[in-house]
């Protein structure tokens, strides 16, 4: 007896695996399911890791996903561009202009300039150009003093009312007209003939009112500017510098001129040690705009180009020697020497400070992938939500209620998947392009055109699931009851369904976020500077980042492959667990 008591006890206290499932309840059951199943806790795994990884990294990353970095790189850059001058510069005196056509004109006539000189006539006036030195010109306007006349051996000098014209001038207007001469000078004074009608000249006195020079002038020191462009400095200096004095003087003030050759040399006042400009037929600028260049700096470019170098070295102010090199580009020369310049760090290969190197606007990749972790996942449970909201209500309704109401709204469901998915976001990306949404905006239109394109498929499960379970007997026990239409939906039925659609969702995740990058890598998702994992892929769609930097894309790829396959496995290992016909 006390036998058999003891082999009931022992058969108590083993109980099967069949017997202690019994006991359970209902979630344990599924619990126990659930982790039975391998792929499901690797699948929790690989979303523990990619939440963690999206949502905490980028709070321990020392980078922001904007922040672009730059790296200081050394180049043979342009510096200056030079030119050798062809083209006169005019210095107008005090009081005269010089119109386009007078210009013009001077242009014209300058080639035949002989040291005597030639006029023209422009804006009704008489003009002299008179030949001061090789490629230095005085133009001047006529004042009319009289008429020559020449009639075979009859030669006569005939004053205006009110002139006089003396017994030089007029010898030698005579002398000037018999010859073909254009003009003359008496006593420093210039007098010029402009032929007339037949035999005869008109006679006037020239007043030199411009000069025209191939030289440039550049000021040493901006408070000597009004001094060298003066115009009794611009002519005396030039006149010194063709002639080959040392010495010249200009309103007063005495000035030396040291002179490399007759087309250069540098002016100071006499005295002192500090030049004030430097005169050149070559003119030099700095290639970027405000930047300043040094006057012995452009007097040994132009000493380089006149002496055909293609390479000299200049002193800089803090002593440190540079080298330069010229190259012809048309006629210009230009100016090329070795920058240290600031550069976006693009492309940057992996290193301990950018382990996944930086991408095509220099920004760490790593960083960026945690931070369009956040974005994509966020994108997926979000419209994950979103659908499940509305296809839950209208699926619930449609159910429920059935005949007019069942017809109409599925009606309205099929009205919603014959609108085309792609080109509709195509078009939606298009209006928040030209209407210029900001990135945080477009994030969240961009989630509700996703979510309110994509609820039919849980509409059409939830009603398909309430058909079936609205005839059940504690459907029947809540009408009886009198439990309004609302609780019965929703608090009876609609969790009855919970199980499948959780499952549902679980494995729609991932197709979410293969969308959202799929509109990121057509450029119609997240705009920079966020980040989201197709978004980054979108680098790759150059061939040549794809083969070169593999580093930009193969990561992404790989963090939406495992997040995609996690949330499967997950709905998988859901699925098998909800089932009640699973082995225990």
């Amino acid at each position: 007896m006390s036998e058999n008591n003891s082999i009931n006890n022992n058969e108590q206290l083993a109980l099967d695996d069949g017997r202690r499932v019994k006991v359970l309840s209902p979630g344990m059951m599924v619990f126990k399911r659930f982790i039975r199943n391998k792929l499901a806790i690797a699948g929790i795994i690989i979303l523990a890791f990619m939440f963690a990884f999206s949502f905490l990294g980028g709070l321990i990353s020392p980078y922001r996903q904007d922040q672009v970095f730059y790296k200081i790189d050394s180049a043979n850059k342009e510096f200056a561009s030079a030119v050798v001058n062809t083209e006169y510069r005019f210095l107008t005196r005090d009081g005269s202009q010089l119109s386009t056509l007078v210009r013009a004109n001077f242009s014209r006539v300058v080639k035949d300039a002989g040291d005597e000189g030639v006029s023209f006539e422009a804006d009704g006036a008489a003009w002299s150009v008179q030949r001061l030195a090789e490629g230095f010109f005085g133009i001047g306007t006529a004042k009319q003093l009289g008429t020559v006349t020449l009639l075979g051996k009859i030669a006569d000098v005939k004053a205006d009312p009110g002139e006089e014209i003396s017994d030089a001038v007029k010898d030698a207007a005579l002398k000037a007209a018999k010859s073909g001469v254009d003009s003359f000078e008496v006593d420093g004074q210039s007098y010029m003939l402009t032929k007339g009608k037949a035999k005869s000249y008109t006679l006037g006195t020239v007043s030199e009112a411009a000069l025209a020079s191939l030289l440039n002038y550049d000021v040493h020191d901006s408070a000597d500017t009004a001094t060298v462009a003066a115009y009794a400095f611009r002519r005396a200096a030039e006149l010194a510098l063709r002639n080959g004095e040392k010495r010249f003087e200009a309103d007063g003030a005495a000035y030396t001129l040291d002179a490399a050759d007759e087309d250069s040399g540098v002016i100071y006042r006499e005295g002192e040690d500090a030049p004030i400009a430097t005169v050149s037929n070559v003119i030099v600028n700095p290639v970027t705009a405000g930047s300043f260049l040094a006057m012995d700096y452009k007097a040994a470019v132009a000493k380089a180009i006149d002496e055909k170098q293609t390479a000299f070295e200049y002193v800089n102010a803090e002593g440190e020697t540079e080298k330069h090199t010229i190259r012809m580009r048309g006629n210009n020369y230009i100016v090329y020497t070795e920058q240290q310049t600031y550069l976006i760090d693009m492309y940057a290969a992996p290193s301990l400070s950018h382990p996944l190197g930086t991408d095509d606007h220099g920004m760490d990749v790593l960083t960026r992938l945690m931070y369009g972790g956040r974005i994509s996942l966020m994108v997926g449970f979000v419209v994950m939500l979103l659908e499940n909201l509305i296809g839950i209500i209208i699926g619930g309704v449609s159910g429920y209620f059935g005949g007019w109401v069942d017809t109409l709204l599925m009606r309205f469901v099929d009205l919603f998947n014959s609108i085309p998915y792609y080109p509709m976001m195509i078009i939606a990306g298009a209006i928040m392009d030209a209407f210029e949404v900001p990135p945080y905006t477009r994030i969240f239109l961009l989630m509700a055109i996703m979510g309110i394109m994509g609820w039919t498929g849980v509409a059409r499960v939830v009603r398909g699931q309430i058909l079936s379970l609205r005839e059940q007997d504690f459907m029947v026990a809540t009408e009886a009851t009198g439990i309004r239409v609302s609780r019965r939906i929703f608090k009876h039925l609609v969790p009855n369904v919970m199980p499948l659609l959780i499952v549902q969702a679980t494995m729609g995740l991932g197709g979410i976020i293969l969308t959202e990058a799929t509109l990121s890598f057509l450029g119609l998702g997240i705009k920079y500077p966020l980040a989201s994992w197709g978004s980054i892929i979108n680098a790759a769609s150059n061939i040549y980042v794809m083969t070169n930097f593999w580093y930009i894309w193969i990561p992404a790829g790989v963090l939406i492959v495992l997040t995609v396959l996690g949330f499967n496995f997950v709905g998988d290992g859901l699925r098998d667990a909800f089932d009640p016909k699973m082995k225990r």
